[in-house]
């Protein structure tokens, strides 16, 4: 009786990891989650113009809010935005906080080594803001100067990169985030920043008593969706979308919007 017991208990637990392991399978299928959900939760800096940005009426708006409302429209769900700075876009990722992150993602190799990259949908350069009246030709130019730039951010590895290349002993000063950045700029804590070409030239153009103008440019990064590793399904969902809406013109249009320019004809013929 105990033998027959043990071997009908036995039974249902293989019964039981076999139904489990399936329904564990299913739920590591990011896509179907997110479509079983009905929802999608993307990430994005609101606190970065023009990626991001609140309008007059508090309305979320911007390249990056457009790029995920069409993600979701296509996708069939609703969006939800869940509100990020540069340097947590990371951390609420692998966290599962969110299901993407959409917030002027610059690909790096550090970030590649634990999150995964959509192929790229948009290019973002990289540049340092100061004074009109000074002549500073490259990153040499900083030595002794005080640099703001957002923690984090692919304007902060590339202005320490820059300093460490040239030899150069400059001041930099991290912020926790791009409004604040843009802020300590403004109000002349720092004349010069570090930051992506849009954020730079808003600075420039909010504050014209501090006559700023972009002096330098450091680098040019692809743009792409962040997602986290080995989710392969909702991976490819991602690339396939990104190509057809560069080919259809759709991802150029937002870009357009936002930066009077279109994206480089080798982006939009990949």
């Amino acid at each position: 009786m105990n033998i027959k017991l043990s071997r009908r208990v036995l039974s249902c637990g293989l019964a039981m990891t076999v139904l489990l392991g399936g329904a564990g399978g299913a739920f590591a299928n990011a896509l179907e989650t997110i479509k079983q959900r009905g929802r999608i939760q993307i990430a994005v800096d609101v606190g970065h113009p023009p990626y991001g940005m609140l309008d007059d009426k508090a309305q979320q708006t911007g390249l990056d809010i457009d790029t995920a409302k069409l993600l979701a429209k296509d996708l069939g769900v609703t969006l939800e935005v869940v509100p990020v700075s540069g340097a947590n876009r990371v951390p609420f990722l692998i966290s599962n906080k969110v299901d993407l992150v959409i917030a002027s993602f610059s690909i790096t190799e550090e970030r590649k080594k634990v999150i995964t990259f959509s192929k790229p949908y948009g290019v973002i350069p990289v540049v340092i803001l100061g004074p009109k009246a000074e002549d500073l030709k490259d990153a040499s130019g900083l030595d002794g100067k005080s640099v703001a730039v957002a923690r984090g951010t692919t304007a902060d590895i590339e202005l320490t990169k820059a300093a460490k290349e040239k030899g150069v002993t400059a001041n930099i000063v991290r912020y926790e985030d791009e409004a604040t950045t843009n802020t300590a700029v403004g109000t002349g804590q720092q004349d010069y920043m570090s930051a992506a070409l849009s954020t730079a030239q808003a600075v420039a153009d909010q504050n014209p008593s501090r006559n700023l103008a972009i002096k330098v440019e450091l680098a040019a990064y692809p743009m792409a969706v962040g997602m986290r590793q080995k989710e392969p399904e909702l991976e490819a969902w991602v690339n396939e979308w990104i190509t057809a809406n560069l080919k259809n013109g759709e991802l150029n249009k937002v870009y357009q919007h936002y930066f009077k320019q279109s994206l480089p004809e080798e982006m939009l013929n990949q």
